[in-house]
């Protein structure tokens, strides 16, 4: 999931979920959306994004790349050091500031059970 939450001076993308291939139709009406909103901070939220690979690095190079042309700032938090990984192997990295002081809030995970014993 993509959503876009905005102040005077900053937007933020929040994004969950897988950031690939799959969510590649998005990416155009987000980025419009984003850019038409001429803040100068992005905030890029990643604590709840679970897998991204080079369509979903692409996606943020060209929100920083957007942001850079008009003299805006782009903020990645809550980046995972994987994520980070597929930027720097793009040689993209120093296209970011990275927020290292962040705390993500923790999130329940779906695939934790608690598991009782059976009796028999």
């Amino acid at each position: 999931m993509l959503e876009i939450a905005t102040s005077p001076t900053t937007a933020t993308l929040v994004i969950s979920g897988d950031l690939d291939l799959s969510k590649r139709e998005q990416f155009p009406e987000v980025t419009a959306r984003i850019v038409g909103l001429r803040r100068p901070l992005l905030v890029i939220d990643m604590c709840r994004v679970s897998f991204m690979d080079s369509t979903g690095a692409a996606f943020l190079i060209s929100l920083a790349d957007a942001g850079l042309k008009r003299g805006a700032k782009t903020l990645l938090r809550g980046c995972a050091e994987r994520h980070l990984f597929v930027l720097e192997v793009c040689g993209a990295l120093e296209m970011f500031r990275i927020d290292e002081d962040h705390q993500c809030p923790s999130v329940p995970s779906e695939t934790t059970l608690s598991v009782v014993p059976e009796r028999h």
